[in-house]
């Protein structure tokens, strides 16, 4: 491998962890609308359409080069390598604009204080915990796209990743997913914006959700769809568990 090669798989590498880490830290540690970068003169309606076409084009970006369709058509500019840390830098990038620019309403519909306020936040922490349990269940978790590039820089092939069932994943199929729901509806203060932000994110999560089991099934086969039909989807409702590897 040449030296600009290297470099070049490298400096992407860097910017995919670092765009991925401040967008995610920002996300978490920011509620929307905490940095009024501006601040816009409008009508609450004006803001919550500004609030949703900033959650529409994240949505776009981050569900549209997801897909596989997409991906292939950008093979000839994006080689497979890179294009995981790509995508995370785009994610990052929209994510950050999602935060850095969304324009609270003002209108507070519900302030937690006391005993609900702290079952919320004994919620949010659950939440917490469930989420990382299962990062660590999937062993392989690789959420800015690394671990394509390394192995390029090694010059050989990433492994195939197994569909292996452990952890929360024996109780519900995308744990992390119902995590980072349980954290949007923790709220302890509900503005108007911020039920806006809830309701669409949850439609987000879940129809992205659905598309996604389409990919696992077209890679998993008949595994994933008797994993389907044995564990539910977002809610742990089920008795059932998935048996253990």
């Amino acid at each position: 491998m040449s030296g600009p090669a290297r470099l070049l798989a490298t400096s992407i590498m860097l910017l995919a962890a670092v765009c991925g880490t401040v967008s995610i830290g920002l996300f978490v540690l920011a509620p929307a609308g905490s940095f009024r970068i501006f601040q816009a003169q409008w009508p609450v309606a004006g803001v919550l359409c500004w609030d949703a076409v900033l959650s529409l084009l994240f949505f776009i970006q981050h569900s549209g080069m997801v897909r596989r369709g997409f991906r292939a058509r950008l093979a000839r500019f994006i080689p497979a390598w890179c294009y995981p840390a790509v995508y995370a830098i785009a994610s990052g990038i929209a994510l950050a604009a999602v935060v850095l620019l969304w324009q609270p309403s003002g209108r507070h519909l519900l302030v937690l204080q006391g005993l609900p306020l702290g079952i919320s936040q004994v919620g949010a922490l659950i939440a917490v915990v469930f989420f990382c349990w299962g990062a660590i269940a999937l062993k392989g978790f690789d959420p800015f796209g690394l671990s394509p590039i390394r192995a390029y820089l090694k010059g050989r092939q990433e492994p195939r990743v197994a569909f292996v069932v452990r952890g929360p994943y024996r109780w519900v199929r995308h744990p992390l997913y119902l995590s980072i729901l349980v954290l949007f509806w923790c709220s302890p203060d509900v503005t108007l914006d911020r039920l806006l932000f809830n309701v669409l994110w949850t439609g987000w999560i879940w129809m992205g959700t659905r598309l996604e089991e389409v990919d696992l099934e077209s890679d998993f086969g008949d595994a994933y769809r008797q994993y389907r039909r044995s564990v539910p989807m977002l809610i742990p409702w089920r008795a059932g568990l998935a048996p253990r590897p």
